[in-house]
């Protein structure tokens, strides 16, 4: 790996003084250095990188660790902090955001953190609309970032908390007339943000046959394999959901794993991008999440757990695939609750009954409980619930 020496944070001239005239000394023979046992010699042949300017650019990009012989993990701190980087970025560069601008967001998760540490180092007032979904260590780091958090108490009967959030953002419009809103579930920033990512990996992985990723606002799995099927136009992509969600045609409903799941279909997943799609359950998901932890000592969440038990059980059944999972954030929220033994048996998740592979359904609306799996072929939504249908409806004559 070639880096570049860091340039020292201050320069200072020091000016040798002459000796005095006088006979010349002799000077001592030099001693042979020690044998390196400390590697010290080594370490000084080596380059190191530059400083990062800001903690933003420090962590954006993902680390790239093989977790086996033909499976590499794209390992985020705060994946979401990507787009929303980007996002703020485009915004600057086309006006829509200019100094004393409030940025208006929906979020209950890491796209709020993401945002709060952009627009905290760059000046930018900020309100987040939330849900319940919010948990408290979240919630005071947002304050801590300057944000202002509203939360909304009460779901939409018609798309629940997500619609609740999005009808309220749109009322705070008038509140700040020199506003600027992401909108991470339409803006097509959202996705473009991944093209970094993806040649990252193209460099770094080489040719990826295979790439995994939860989906949520639908921008890193469909952005990231929109660029690498610029390399190659065969890879294939799998979306990895829980239930019940509506991404991919359930009905909407309560969900055990934080992270996935929509009760909104967001116009950024596109789902004619997608070759399989699997639907995992939480007992599987954080038996999965745990697992990563102690066999690999990557400390990340459930959305992460998620995409990893796909990813394995893929890779494992196409040994001569290079296969690629994005792991989007790190386990610390989740101290309590998903390494928590005591929370998981209050469940019964510690040790329960789990899915070791998964089953295939051809209707989304079978696929609710457990772990299940459906070949979507690169449909639209509207595509594979007819064909869905009109195959149920082959089974039932």
């Amino acid at each position: 790996m070639n880096h570049t020496r860091s340039a020292p944070c201050a320069t200072t001239t020091r000016t040798t003084p002459t000796p005095p005239p006088g006979p010349p000394r002799t000077r001592a023979a030099a001693p042979a250095p020690p044998r390196d046992i400390t590697g010290t010699e080594s370490m000084r042949a080596l380059t190191l990188p530059t400083a990062s300017a800001s903690v933003v650019d420090a962590t954006v990009l993902p680390r790239l660790i093989r977790v086996g012989p033909n499976l590499c993990v794209a390992a985020f701190t705060l994946m979401k902090l990507l787009p929303a980087r980007f996002m703020i970025d485009r915004a600057e560069q086309r006006g829509d955001l200019t100094p004393g601008t409030t940025v208006l967001e929906t979020s209950s998760g890491t796209f709020a953190l993401g945002l709060a540490m952009v627009c905290r180092l760059r000046g930018y007032p900020l309100v987040i609309v939330g849900d319940p979904a919010i948990d408290p260590a979240l919630r005071r780091r947002l304050h801590a970032l300057g944000a202002r958090v509203e939360i909304c108490t009460e779901p939409s009967p018609d798309g629940g908390f997500q619609r609740a959030r999005l009808d309220r953002l749109e009322e705070l419009r008038s509140v700040y007339p020199d506003h600027y809103v992401p909108g991470q579930y339409h803006n097509p920033d959202n996705p473009h943000a991944y093209a970094s990512v993806a040649e990252q990996i193209a460099e770094t992985v080489g040719a990826v046959d295979c790439l995994v990723g939860p989906v949520g606002s639908g921008g890193s799995t469909g952005g990231t394999a929109a660029f690498l099927r610029l390399l190659q136009p065969g890879m294939r992509l799998i979306g990895v959901d829980t239930s019940p969600s509506t991404i991919f045609g359930q009905e909407d409903g309560p969900r055990a794993v934080r992270g996935l799941g929509n009760s909104l279909v967001p116009p950024n997943v596109t789902h004619d991008a997608y070759d399989e799609v699997h639907w995992a359950g939480a007992a599987e998901v954080f038996a999965a999440t745990r697992e990563l932890h102690a066999r690999h000592a990557l400390y990340m969440g459930p959305t992460s757990g998620a995409s990893f038990l796909v990813a394995r059980w893929y890779a494992e059944r196409h040994p001569d695939a290079q296969v690629v999972a994005f792991l989007p954030d790190e386990g610390h929220r989740y101290q309590e609750t998903v390494y928590q033994d005591e929370w998981l048996a209050e469940r019964g998740l510690l040790s329960g009954p789990r899915d070791a592979v998964p089953r295939t359904v051809v209707d989304p609306r079978d696929a609710v409980g457990g772990w299940a799996r459906m070949a979507w072929r690169r449909r639209s939504l509207d595509e594979a619930l007819r064909e869905a249908a009109a195959s149920a409806g082959r089974e039932e004559r």
